[in-house]
């Protein structure tokens, strides 16, 4: 492995993450992971692993990691709508130069009803807006 290892790894899941500590200084000479704590990004919840006591240490590492892994989920989730536009204006263009009679028969009324579910939401979303200002 190029370079020295983190002293933390974290297994990232749904809402969280498994916090370890990384040990490579042991007689083998193995990355031995420990695990530390168990994290809730939704709850901001950092709850300790067994009987394990967590270090000031390892909390800053931890709301560390937290707030890095905010800032990637929040720039994921434009990222995602971007993409969906992309997806529309290819769709559209699919639905008006190369679909057929039974593949629009197939999606219509599922894309008919998402698309207004979605202007519905954004016209409600932008009235709030400009009536706050």
């Amino acid at each position: 492995m190029a370079g020295a290892l983190p002293e933390y790894y974290f297994r990232v899941r749904e809402n969280g993450a498994f916090a370890f500590r990384l040990d490579t200084e042991n007689r083998q000479r193995r990355i031995e992971m420990d695990q530390i704590a168990v994290v809730n990004m939704r709850s901001g919840e950092i709850k300790p692993h067994g009987d394990r006591t967590l270090t000031e240490a390892d909390i800053a590492a931890i709301t560390e990691w937290m707030e890095e892994r905010a800032q990637v989920l929040a720039h994921r989730d434009i990222d995602d709508i971007h993409r969906a536009v992309d997806y529309l204006n290819l769709t559209t263009h699919w639905a008006q130069s190369r679909a057929t009679d039974a593949q629009l028969d197939a999606v219509t009324d599922r894309l008919l009803l998402a698309m207004h579910d979605l202007r519905a939401t954004l016209v409600r979303k932008k009235a709030d807006r400009l009536t706050k200002d």
